[in-house]
C-alpha cells in the first residue's frame, strides 16, 4: 500500500491535466451501425483543454493539424479537413475562411460535448456524403429528467483548469433544471491563452487566444417521442496562427438547431433542422506580429435531414434507413480598402462575392443480421451539389495590383456555375466467428464536390494567394473553376480480438488490427505555377500553387489495443493501452501528398486504485521524410512525448486532477504543424522551419457537480 500512496504521489505532482469530465457517457442512438469500424468513446486533449478536435486523439488513425489554439484540424487515415463529414448535434457547418480559422470542430468547446465518434474509412451512407475520409461527429450531453411526475430535477456544476506553457486559464458552468417532461439545460465556458513556449523555452509567437461560448437547450419529451431545441453563440475576440499569414482578429457565431425523434409501431423517425450565421475577420492583434490588412467574411450554413429507420421484422435484425438531407452554404469574403496603401486600396478586394453551395441528398440502407454470425450494411447515396458565385474586383488597376486586376477580368468573365451529381456506395460485412473474435471487410465509394475556395479564388498577385490557405505551408493558392469531385474507392478490413466480458463501456481487454487502401480518383491537390519570397526575406522559399485534380493512393494500417496487466488491492487494476499507424500517400502520377502522418505510437499505463486514476503515456512520432515537395514541406525529426496524468475523485461531486504533459520538456517540431510562418515575419531572416511543439507544462484541474 506505501508503494501504492507513492506511485500516486508521483502522478499527482506530473500527470496532464485533461477535461474528458464530460465524455463519460455513451453514444447515443443514432445512425451508427454496429458493425461499422468506429469509436464511440471521448479521448483526452493532450495539448489543451480548449480545442475539441483534441479530443479523439486516442481514436487510431486519428491525429489533429496544428493551427489557432482552438481550431487544429481533424486528420483522419490522411485524409483532413473538408474530405471529412463534421457533424455538432447533427449541425453541418462549414469554415467560412480561406485558411479555416473557423473550422467546424472549433465552434463545440469540449464543456458542450458529451460524446465523440469516430468513423474511420468505410462511412455508411446514413452517416453523411460529400467526403471521402470518414465521419467525426460531436454530440452533446443527452437532456436530463426527472425521475417521475411531481418530481422536480435541479442540478449544475462547474470546472476550471490552467496550464503553464501558455498561461492558459479555462472555466466552465453549467445548470439544469427538469420535470419529468420538460428540461432546460445551460452551459457556458471561457478560455484565454498567451502565446505558448517550446522545449527550448522560446515563445511560439502569435499562439494566444481566447474564446467564450454559451448554449442553451430546451427539451420536451412523451412516451414515444423528443423534441429538443438548442441555441447558443461563440465569439472569439482573437486567435493566433503561428503557421498563416493572417491571425483572427474576431469570430462570432449565432446558431439555432432543432431535433425531433419519434418511434413508432414500424421504426423511428429522426428530423433535424439547423441554421448558424458567422462573421468572421482576419488582420493583426499582437506585438508579436504586427500589419495592416482587414479582411471580413460572412457565412451562412441553414439545413435540415429527416431519415426513417423502419423495421422489417426479424427481432429488429432487419432495418431499412431511407433518408433526405439538404445543406445550404452562403459565403461573401471581402477585404476592406487601408487608407493611404497605394497595395490595399483604393477599393476593396472582393474574394468571393455571393458564394452558393447547395447540396441535396437521398440515401438508402440496408443492415441485415442473416444469422446469429454474420451481419450486413449495403447502401447507396445521391448527392447533388450546386456552387455559384458572383463577380469579383482587384484593390485597383494600378501597377502594383496588375495580376489580380487582369485575372479578376479572365474570372469575371466566365460562367461560374457548376453542378455534380455524386454517387456514394457502402458495403459492410461482419463476422462474428465467436465470443472473442469479430472480422469485418467494406468497400465504400465516397465522392467530395470542391468547396467554394478551391473552385473560386481567383487572385494571382503573390498578397491574395497567400491568403487562401488552410494547409500552414507557408505557401499560395488560387482557385479552379473546372475542378472534378473527387471520388475515393476504399477498401478496409479489420480483425479484432477480444474478452467476452466487459468493464462498463468497453471490453476487459481487446487487440483490433485494421489494413486500410483508397484509390482517389481527382484527388483535389495543387500545381506549382510560381515562387516568391516569404515577407520579402532572401533566404526562404515559398510557392505559388493552383488547385489542380490528380489522381491519388492513400493507404496504411492502424493498431489499438487494451491489456490487462494486474487486479489486486495493492496496485489496484492495471492495464497497458495504445494506438499504433502509419499512413502512406502518393500521387499516381508520382510525389508524396501533403502531411501524411509518419509511424506513431501511444502507449499508455493506466492505473485505478479507489478515489485514484492515473496515466503514463508515451508518445513517439517517427521521422517524417516522405514529404510533399510541391509544398515545400519541411522533413521533422523523430521524437518522443512523456505525459503523465492524474485524476483524484474526492467524493461523488468533486474530483481534482493535475498533472504534466512533456515531462521532460523536448524540444521537436510537430510531424503536421506546417511551417512558423510568425517566427520569420519576427525575425526577417533565415528560412521557413517547421513549426515548433509545446514544451513542458503543469496542468492543474477541477470538477464540481452539484
Amino acid at each position: 500500500m506505501k508503494f501504492n500512496r507513492c506511485a500516486l504521489a508521483v502522478a499527482l505532482a506530473c500527470a496532464a491535466h485533461t477535461q474528458a469530465q464530460a465524455q463519460t457517457k455513451a453514444a447515443p442512438d443514432g445512425p451508427l451501425p454496429a458493425i461499422t469500424v468506429s469509436g464511440d468513446k471521448p479521448a483526452q486533449a493532450v495539448r489543451s483543454g480548449a480545442d475539441s478536435a483534441l479530443l479523439p486523439v486516442t481514436e487510431p488513425g486519428y491525429a489533429a493539424a496544428a493551427a489557432g489554439g482552438v481550431s487544429a484540424l481533424p486528420v483522419l487515415n490522411g485524409f483532413a479537413a473538408d474530405r471529412l463529414k463534421i457533424r455538432l448535434d447533427g449541425m453541418e457547418i462549414t469554415a467560412a475562411c480561406g485558411n479555416q480559422m473557423n473550422a467546424p470542430m472549433s465552434y463545440m468547446p469540449p464543456s458542450q460535448v458529451g460524446t465523440v465518434r469516430v468513423i474511420a474509412g468505410i462511412t455508411p451512407v446514413s452517416a453523411g456524403g460529400d467526403s471521402i475520409g470518414g465521419s467525426i461527429e460531436l454530440n452533446s450531453p443527452a437532456p436530463q429528467y426527472a425521475d417521475g411526475p411531481g418530481w422536480t430535477l435541479v442540478k449544475g456544476g462547474f470546472s476550471t483548469s490552467a496550464r503553464s506553457v501558455n498561461a492558459e486559464v479555462s472555466a466552465s458552468v453549467n445548470a439544469t433544471v427538469a420535470t419529468d417532461s420538460l428540461s432546460v439545460g445551460y452551459t457556458a465556458s471561457r478560455t484565454r491563452a498567451e502565446s505558448y513556449v517550446s522545449g527550448n523555452g522560446q515563445k511560439v509567437l502569435a499562439s494566444q487566444f481566447e474564446s467564450d461560448n454559451h448554449a442553451l437547450t430546451v427539451a420536451a419529451r412523451g412516451d414515444d417521442r423528443q423534441l429538443v431545441l438548442k441555441v447558443g453563440q461563440q465569439y472569439i475576440p482573437f486567435q493566433g496562427f503561428p503557421n498563416q499569414y493572417m491571425d483572427m482578429t474576431g469570430n462570432r457565431a449565432t446558431f439555432a438547431n432543432l431535433g425531433y425523434d419519434r418511434r413508432f409501431d414500424w421504426g423511428k423517425l429522426h428530423a433535424k433542422l439547423y441554421w448558424q450565421h458567422t462573421e468572421h475577420a482576419m488582420g493583426f492583434f499582437t506585438a508579436e506580429r504586427t500589419g495592416t490588412m482587414p479582411m471580413n467574411t460572412r457565412g451562412r450554413d441553414m439545413g435540415y435531414t429527416a431519415r426513417a429507420d423502419i423495421d422489417l421484422g426479424r427481432d429488429g435484425g432487419d432495418t431499412l434507413r431511407i433518408g433526405n438531407e439538404f445543406h445550404s452554404f452562403r459565403l461573401n469574403d471581402d477585404w476592406p480598402a487601408v487608407p493611404g496603401s497605394m497595395m490595399m486600396g483604393p477599393n476593396p478586394y472582393v474574394n468571393i462575392s455571393d458564394g452558393r453551395r447547395d447540396r441535396f441528398a437521398l440515401f438508402a440502407e440496408w443492415e441485415r443480421k442473416l444469422d446469429p454470425r454474420w451481419s450486413t450494411l449495403v447502401g447507396i447515396r445521391d448527392e447533388l451539389v450546386k456552387t455559384d458565385s458572383g463577380k469579383v474586383q482587384a484593390y485597383g488597376a494600378g501597377m502594383m495590383n496588375a495580376a489580380d486586376a487582369a485575372a479578376a477580368a479572365v474570372f469575371n468573365s466566365r460562367s461560374h456555375a457548376r453542378s455534380d451529381n455524386n454517387i456514394d456506395l457502402s458495403a459492410l460485412v461482419r463476422l462474428e466467428r465467436d465470443a472473442g473474435t469479430t472480422f469485418e471487410w467494406g468497400y465504400a465509394r465516397k465522392t467530395r464536390s470542391p468547396n467554394l475556395y478551391e473552385r473560386y479564388t481567383w487572385g494571382r498577385g503573390t498578397m491574395a494567394m497567400t491568403m487562401t490557405n488552410w494547409f500552414g505551408d507557408g505557401n499560395g493558392y488560387v482557385g479552379n473553376i473546372d475542378l472534378k469531385p473527387e471520388v475515393a474507392n476504399t477498401l478496409s478490413a479489420t480483425a479484432d480480438w477480444h474478452s467476452e466480458d466487459h468493464e462498463g463501456d468497453e471490453r476487459r481487454w481487446h487487440v483490433k488490427a485494421t489494413p486500410y487502401f483508397s484509390y482517389v480518383q481527382n484527388y483535389i491537390d495543387a500545381d506549382v505555377i510560381g515562387r516568391f519570397r516569404p515577407y520579402g526575406v532572401a533566404s526562404a522559399s515559398g510557392n505559388l500553387l493552383r488547385f489542380a485534380n490528380h489522381d491519388a493512393r492513400l493507404y496504411g494500417l492502424n493498431l489499438s489495443w487494451k491489456i490487462p496487466l494486474h487486479r489486486g488491492a495493492a496496485l489496484g487494476d492495471l492495464s497497458f493501452t495504445g494506438k499504433a499507424g502509419i499512413t502512406r500517400g502518393a500521387r499516381v502520377a508520382g510525389g508524396n501528398l501533403y502531411h501524411m502522418m509518419p509511424f506513431n505510437l501511444l502507449a499508455a499505463l493506466e492505473q485505478r486504485s479507489g478515489h485514484w486514476s492515473n496515466r503514463a503515456e508515451l508518445n513517439y512520432i517517427a521521422r517524417k521524410t516522405l514529404v510533399d515537395v510541391q509544398r515545400l514541406e519541411p522533413v521533422t525529426a523523430s521524437y518522443t512525448l512523456v505525459n503523465l496524468k492524474s485524476t483524484y475523485q474526492a467524493t461523488k461531486a468533486v474530483s481534482l486532477s493535475a498533472g504534466m504533459s512533456n515531462l521532460f520538456n523536448r524540444n521537436y517540431a510537430d510531424a503536421l504543424g506546417g511551417v512558423y510562418l510568425s517566427g520569420l515575419a519576427n525575425a526577417r531572416s533565415g528560412t521557413l522551419r517547421a513549426l515548433p511543439g509545446y514544451g513542458r507544462s503543469l496542468d492543474v484541474g477541477a470538477n464540481v457537480s452539484f
